[in-house]
């Protein structure tokens, strides 16, 4: 058999290849060291994302302009049939289009489908009902009983979209009053390292948009408001008449002494926050409190006789058939 010791040439058994070796592993390790402690320049690299970014913002914008164009082509009829009506005038359009803006809608087309449906459904229900109850007759009734039970449903298809914007608006608010503690917290530590009202509500937003996008999208708002309207009362005072309950109503009022009297905001929004949390366990230990109340009535009708069944039932039996057996 041929030995493959001889096989190998004489460079690759010497002393010098070891040395290559180790001369190559100390090279990859200080081009690996100088590689880890070298300060890079992140500033060219951030300016191409925030070109990029600016991109796609533009064109997000033109897809969503063309888009709107379209929705408003298709949505002719609705919008003329509002228009002649006059039902964007008045004050019940503007206090109409606030509640809409505290639903989370804020476009006038918006507006404008809540009024074309605040209109049409009325007859569409009547008229389905009425045809539906005079043509088939399910239940035998009279015509003056059909007719009354379609305005019934007139009048349901009048309140639907009021009980729709309300829940959509209570929905909207329970969910940015559970998320508006970590919020503040997260607001505190950005005023902390040197960012201010603006900046820090802009950070926020980008932290919590996936967490709580309804507070995400209320706090992006205020953040555009205060860069570009001339009064930052205005633009706060807009964040409280869109999110009206108690606690972002602090908040605003807060944010207006710190922005009046000059005083430190991380501090006024820490004991804020800590107050929020506070209010909040209150309510939980609240709604504790409250079950062993709400528990009796169940208890009284579903668990106690069947307990008295359990317990008394083996004693009424025994006696049952003790007196069965006297007699």
């Amino acid at each position: 058999m041929v030995d493959l010791v001889t096989l190998v040439p004489d460079w690759l058994r010497s002393e010098d290849v070891l040395a290559l070796i180790a001369g190559g592993a100390s090279l990859a390790v200080m081009l690996m060291m100088w590689n880890a402690f070298l300060v890079k320049d992140a500033l060219p690299g951030r300016i191409k994302d925030l070109e990029k970014r600016r991109t796609t913002l533009k064109e997000n914008i033109t897809n969503e302009t063309k888009q709107r164009s379209k929705l408003i082509v298709r949505e002719n009829m609705m919008h003329r049939i509002v228009k002649k009506m006059q039902l964007m005038r008045g004050e019940r359009a503007r206090v109409m289009a606030a509640k809409l803006a505290q639903g989370g809608w804020r476009s006038k087309d918006a507006l404008v489908t809540y009024l074309f449906a605040k209109v049409s459904l009325p007859l569409l229900f009547a008229s389905l009902s009425l045809a539906y109850l005079l043509g088939t007759n399910p239940f035998e009734w009279s015509p003056l009983v059909s007719i009354l039970a379609s305005m019934g449903a007139a009048f349901i298809g009048y309140m639907l979209p009021d009980t729709l914007v309300k829940n959509k608006i209570t929905k909207r608010y329970h969910a940015i009053r559970k998320s508006l503690p970590d919020a503040l917290d997260l607001l505190v530590i950005c005023t902390e390292a040197g960012l201010n009202l603006d900046s820090g509500l802009d950070r926020v937003c980008k932290e919590v948009a996936n967490s709580a996008p309804e507070l995400a999208d209320e706090f992006g708002l205020a953040s555009i408001e205060l860069g570009f309207l001339p009064d930052r009362k205005q633009a706060l005072g807009n964040l409280a008449s869109r999110v009206d309950f108690q606690a972002m109503t602090t908040l605003v009022n807060t944010l207006l002494q710190t922005e009046k009297y000059g005083t430190p905001l991380a501090v006024a929004l820490r004991v804020l926050s800590a107050e929020m949390r506070e209010e909040r366990l209150m309510k939980a230990e609240e709604k504790a409190a409250r079950l062993p109340a709400i528990m009796t009535v169940p208890m009284i009708i579903f668990i106690l006789p069947a307990l008295f069944i359990v317990l008394i039932g083996p004693a009424v039996l025994k006696a049952l058939d003790a007196f069965g057996g006297g007699g």
